[in-house]
């Protein structure tokens, strides 16, 4: 396989591009929109920051707008030049446990603010895993319409880190009654759970011996 330095693609119309030209058009409005919401979020985190009173939160927020920082680099860097770019992907570790508090307690209904001052970190964290979850989508749908092969793999890899924020997010809140997690009773969760057996053997490479083996059986007959 021909090295992706110097590496040259081909247009019908035009004839051959370089690599720093081998995206689609559907993958450069789709990878525009990443970057755009990243940097969307990562503005939010920053104008947020200032409102949070719990330090836990803000040292998750700290923590979270360090790591899309580096990953936002790594995209705009493989999507201006097409070519792998100088660091790889890492991947986010949160320092949340995954204990899920399950059940719903009263609390009172939701609505909208009705002044700046009713910022709270129940209202932040609600952004924050917003944001994050919006990022996983965008990011996938982006790769799946990627042409450009590191460009693809570099959005395919942070998806599992949007995920993971997300989730260390969800984790935070929870533990605050912000995020409360209903559940089946125990009779419907087993009944659910139940619900699908493990799949057996190679059906279509049984369908396929036996079509062969019909095949053969009318050659037979014809002779």
């Amino acid at each position: 396989m021909q090295n992706q330095q110097g590496q040259m693609h081909q247009n019908m119309h035009t004839g051959n591009i370089p690599q720093n030209l081998n995206h689609g058009g559907h993958e450069v409005l789709d990878v525009h929109e990443v970057l755009r919401g990243s940097i969307g979020t990562m503005n939010q985190y920053m104008m947020l920051s200032q409102h949070v009173k719990d330090p836990e939160l803000l040292d998750i927020m700290n923590r979270q707008y360090r790591f899309m920082q580096d990953e936002y680099n790594i995209t705009v860097e493989c999507f201006r030049t097409g070519q792998e770019p100088p660091r790889k992907t890492q991947t986010y570790m949160m320092n949340q446990n995954n204990d899920f508090v399950y059940g719903l307690k009263t609390s009172s209904p939701m609505r909208p603010m009705q002044n700046v001052n009713e910022i709270s970190d129940e209202f932040i964290s609600d952004c924050m895993l917003t944001a994050c979850k919006t990022g996983a989508s965008m990011k996938t749908l982006a790769a799946l319409e990627s042409t450009n092969p590191v460009v693809r793999r570099v959005l395919a890899d942070s998806v599992p880190n949007c995920i993971e924020m997300a989730y260390e997010i969800s984790l935070y809140q929870n533990k605050r009654h912000y995020y409360q997690v209903p559940q089946f009773g125990q009779q419907d969760m087993t009944q659910m759970s139940g619900t699908f057996a493990p799949a057996q053997g190679m059906p279509m490479q049984q369908m396929a011996n036996m079509n062969m083996n019909n095949m053969n059986n009318m050659g037979n007959m014809n002779h």
